[in-house]
């Protein structure tokens, strides 16, 4: 490494921590502008999770590809170009006035943050040799992504409060020209050289791959076990992902390195953020909705009541690697994905003995954010230790991937399964057959509804929405919590005892 890199490299990170800050926000910030979106737009209930995940899953789908055409291109060149497209999305998105347009804009700005984000880590590792420096500067790249997820309804409160939906698009235009001018200043260019022709197939594979897996999760969330639409989806991404894997393992230079999972840490690593996302995805979606529908507050309330999580995930993921220098990973690891799963089980025990306050939510808000924060950090630096500098890109896509398509995950299967539980709590309250079934497709649909009665039968109906939708949300963090758990079993069961994150694990 060349002494003006090396000199350069906290100034490198602060630019890819400003491009991380960016891209994990937007995969939250339109949950507490979701309520003005739906009031203005109408879309139905479809395009509404649509509208949600269809972001989550275009990045997710690309990263693979993504990180390899950036060994090939140039992982700044990709960054940059990634920001720019990321740009002009966002204006797209602003201008927006029907939902299959918003919906169009969240997947361009999907493909944007698939350019971007494998070229973070991947950069990281490259200007970053020291073991100790590399450890915080992961330390510092996990608590920049989750804070970022967790910020993203914090800041979208506060920006939808004073100008309405369109300025949670709007902000990201400035934020990635000062990126890019910035970015093609300082950032170092890197890339691995790979030998062999571009795989097509591969790329083809892959992407339909993940998105049929995305596709058949999200409709058998919404049509239940019975929907073949769902099966056929679910199938066809066994059969696409099972090719692709057995097909990368043949090839010589594959554009996924398969093997990486052959490493235990490797793979619990991934697992593990993989499953905490899904957990934290869910709990903030359907937090924030309780926020603004179940207690009535603004969405700028919402996102600054949020706030015990992305404190406490900040705060945990900069101390996470002292802890690492001092205990096992396993240790730290484990403990860290239990205090998620206690984070996610106490909305569900404190609502046994009382109706649920705020104060009940912010302790497991706290608790979940500090867990989010100790586990996802810990899994980090024990994923890319795992990884040999070669395939840097690789790890950095399944890294995001797990990120990323957990988060989606989770707002699509949990929150399936709470909505299937509102309805189920939702009162009989003498409306009309379609004005009930209304209410019942969504608690957004019903307060919309709530609205239009007025009176006492809208308020009637809103109190009623918002208690059967908090009946549906406790049992679902319940259900949640087992994920982190599970995760933590397989920590303690399958890393090697005496890990420690300097090492190079593979």
């Amino acid at each position: 490494m060349t002494p003006q890199r090396d000199a350069r490299r906290w100034a490198v990170l602060a630019i890819l921590s400003g491009s991380l800050l960016l891209i994990a926000m937007d995969t939250t910030i339109l949950n507490v502008a979701f309520p003005s979106l739906v009031a203005d737009l109408r879309p139905s209930s479809v395009q509404q999770l649509w509208i949600i995940d269809v972001y989550a899953l275009v990045l997710s789908g690309l990263l693979v590809t993504a990180g390899a055409l950036g060994d090939r291109w140039g992982r700044k060149r990709l960054l940059l170009i990634g920001f720019g497209v990321f740009a002009l999305a966002s204006l797209l998105a602003v201008f927006a006035t029907a939902p299959w347009q918003v919906i169009a804009a969240r997947a361009l700005l999907g493909a944007g943050g698939a350019a971007i984000m494998p070229a973070t880590l991947s950069i990281l590792r490259h200007v970053f040799t020291d073991a100790r420096e590399r450890a915080l500067a992961y330390a510092v790249w996990s608590a920049v992504f989750g804070g970022g997820m967790a910020l993203g309804p914090v800041v979208g409160g506060l920006l939808v409060e004073h100008d309405g939906w369109h300025s949670a698009f709007l902000v990201n235009i400035p934020v990635a020209l000062v990126i890019i001018a910035l970015g093609a200043w300082i950032l170092p260019e890197s890339r691995q050289p790979r030998e062999g022709r571009w795989d097509w197939w591969g790329v083809g594979q892959s992407v339909l791959g993940m998105l049929a897996l995305a596709g058949g999760i999200k409709q058998l969330g919404k049509g239940g076990p019975a929907d073949p639409v769902a099966w056929a989806l679910l199938v066809v991404a066994a059969v696409t992902l099972t090719v692709f894997v057995r097909r990368q393992l043949r090839l010589e230079h594959p554009l996924l390195q398969i093997r990486l999972f052959a490493s235990r840490p490797f793979a619990i690593a991934a697992a593990s953020i993989f499953l905490g996302m899904i957990a934290l995805g869910s709990a903030l979606f359907l937090i924030t909705q309780w926020f603004q529908y179940g207690q009535g507050y603004t969405p700028l309330e919402a996102g600054v009541h949020l706030l015990p999580a992305p404190l406490g995930l900040v705060l945990t993921s900069l101390v996470t690697p002292a802890l690492m220098h001092r205990l096992p990973i396993r240790h730290v690891m484990g403990g860290g994905l239990l205090m998620m799963t206690a984070g996610l089980a106490l909305p569900w025990l404190l609502q046994l003995s009382g109706p649920l306050g705020y104060g009940d939510i912010a302790v497991a808000l706290a608790v979940l954010g500090c867990g989010v924060g100790i586990a996802t950090t810990a899994a980090s630096v024990t994923l890319m230790a795992a990884t040999p500098a070669k395939d840097v890109s690789g790890a950095a896509a399944v890294e995001e991937t797990c990120y990323e398509l957990g988060a989606a995950m989770g707002v699509a299967i949990l929150g399936s399964v709470a909505t299937a539980l509102y309805r189920v709590n939702l009162p009989d309250l003498g409306l009309t057959d379609d004005t009930s079934a209304a209410a019942g497709d969504s608690i957004g649909e019903a307060a919309r509804v709530a609205h239009e009665l007025a009176g006492p039968a809208g308020k009637a109906l809103l109190s009623g929405a918002a208690d059967a939708f908090t009946s549906g949300m406790t049992p679902t963090f319940l259900m949640a919590a087992a994920l982190p758990l599970a995760a933590a079993a397989l920590t303690w069961a399958k890393i090697p005892k005496g890990l420690r994150p300097t090492e190079d694990a593979h």
